[in-house]
């Protein structure tokens, strides 16, 4: 993973320079997410690994399914991609590019697992803490993940805070061991 991450981060650094010029760090962010939703179908891993498709035939068919969903400069950096065989560091670019708006933006993206799904009121107070915490404004992304007993689990880049039962049990575990 962080061999991808390393090939993908001059795209991404690239595209966000470019974002950055022409002011247009939403369309980017709009774009890279239908191309690395694109690139994580199976049907589109199989087409992009299979040998006996040729980069041109592999170009039109990506630019078919993007039609209406890129434009003229995401039509370039896709066919940039084909030709350097790197369209399977498309998520990592999303990913990335995403990194570098919300750094730039002044905030951070938090993914959110939670045993039970909060109230309006205790959602707002969590950010709150978060925020504090955090010294940055969040954009919370929750999900329930029943599997954590109680508590929750937060990550925020490469910070991850575990409050939840399970990870307290597994660390119990491990200190009986």
């Amino acid at each position: 993973m962080s061999e991808l991450a390393t090939l993908a981060r001059p795209y991404s650094s690239a595209v966000f320079k470019r974002a950055k010029e022409t002011a247009s760090a939403a369309r980017w962010s709009e774009q890279l997410a239908f191309l690395s939703a694109v690139m994580n179908s199976k049907e589109m891993s199989a087409l992009v690994d299979n040998p006996k498709v040729n980069k041109d035939r592999l170009t039109d068919m990506l630019l078919d399914v993007g039609k209406g969903h890129i434009d003229n400069e995401g039509v370039n950096f896709l066919k940039l991609l084909v030709q350097n065989n790197r369209l399977a560091l498309l998520p990592d670019i999303a990913k990335l590019f995403e990194e570098q708006k919300a750094e730039d933006e002044g905030y951070i993206a938090v993914e959110v697992l939670t045993a039970f799904a909060f109230t309006k009121e205790a959602q707002q107070k969590f950010a709150a803490t978060l925020e504090k915490t955090l010294s940055k404004k969040v954009h919370m992304n929750v999900t329930l993940d029943k599997s954590l007993i109680g508590g929750v689990l937060v990550r925020a880049g490469d910070r991850v805070i575990d409050g939840s039962v399970r990870g307290q049990l597994q660390n119990l575990q491990k200190a009986l061991q």
